[in-house]
């Protein structure tokens, strides 16, 4: 079906152009400190904040010139993210007609595409406001509780009906998607009572970098989804 290399296709950019956009940013802002007019913008010395924690994606990507990297690709990356969600409504109505979760996942998929828009064009704008404050936080939050969802109600759905997918898809490789949806919806219930404790530390434990790993390690967690399933479909003939 045309439906499956398109996901295939698109799965793939929703993985790579996050992972280059944060990486760029988090690579220019410690290392090419000329491109930045305000100096207390730059990080000085090395950082590797999936294991260090040393900075949050938003302190990387929020000022200039690395917003002109991120939120162009988060953009980019909302608008496959709405393709991706509805080719897959596609290709369950294909092969197996209609199911509980295809409303389910196109609602969440497509809310959370658009919460990842809002999240970039409010990104680096400051204004001194708690209730903007709040606001901010309470978009990332939805966006990750609408990813997620979507990923579940999705690989759910493919579960159901798996033995019509024996042609389709590589059942390792949804199996392998199950646990990862599994596994950061466990992390989520998890950490959420953690990161709202306040301050930066906790019982001589420091919150603050625990906060930026977290974000930096389940970014890779979320994507990776994407990237299982451009390897879980196989080639088709339209």
């Amino acid at each position: 079906m045309d439906s499956i290399q398109k996901v295939k296709s698109i799965s793939v950019w929703i993985f790579i152009v996050p992972l280059i956009a944060v990486n760029a940013c988090l690579i220019i802002i410690t290392n090419f400190h000329d491109l930045f007019p305000n100096r207390e913008d730059v990080l000085v010395g090395f950082y590797f904040p999936y294991l260090d924690g040393g900075a949050s994606i938003s302190r990387t990507a929020r000022v200039f010139p690395t917003y002109l990297i991120f939120k162009p690709a988060m953009f980019f990356t909302a608008y496959l993210l709405i393709r991706y969600w509805i080719y897959n409504k596609s290709i369950i109505q294909n092969i197996n007609g209609d199911h509980k979760n295809i409303n389910k996942f196109l609602f969440f998929g497509i809310g959370s595409a658009i919460f990842l828009v809002l999240h970039s064009i409010f990104l680096g704008i400051k204004f001194d406001n708690d209730l903007y404050k709040l606001f901010r936080r309470v978009v990332m939050l939805l966006f990750i509780i609408f990813e997620i969802a979507a990923q579940a109600y999705l690989v759910s759905a493919l579960y159901s009906f798996k033995n019509k997918l024996v042609d389709f898809i590589n059942p390792k490789i949804l199996s392998i998607k199950i646990y990862l949806v599994s596994f950061l919806i466990i992390v989520a219930v998890i950490s959420i009572p953690i990161i709202s404790l306040p301050g930066d530390d906790f019982l001589g434990f420091n919150l603050k970098s625990f906060k930026h790993a977290l974000e930096w390690d389940y970014f890779i967690g979320v994507i990776t989804f994407y990237l299982l399933t451009f390897l879980m479909w196989k080639k088709t003939n339209s």
